[in-house]
């Protein structure tokens, strides 16, 4: 698909010099960094990523670390 853009000067001509390095269209500069914009700022797929870590990991406290907070609580004044 084609879309027009406004970028400014110095981001074009790093993505001109970049493209020119690689021996790549300039599209395709524009398309893998958008790709990479989008899926950083995906929240679905943070949180998805995030749930497959936990789904392994316990995030549950050792017993000991459970007994120390409740003994800290419990000094507290609320």
């Amino acid at each position: 698909m084609k879309v027009a853009v406004s970028v400014p000067d110095t981001i074009f001509e790093a993505a001109e010099r970049l493209a020119k390095q690689h021996s790549v269209p300039r599209s395709q500069i524009f398309a893998e960094a958008l790709a990479a914009y989008i899926k950083a700022h995906d929240s679905e797929a943070i949180t998805s990523k995030l749930n497959e870590v936990y789904a392994e990991e316990s995030s549950g406290l050792e017993s000991s670390l459970t007994k120390a907070q409740l003994q800290a609580i419990s000094n507290e004044s609320w």
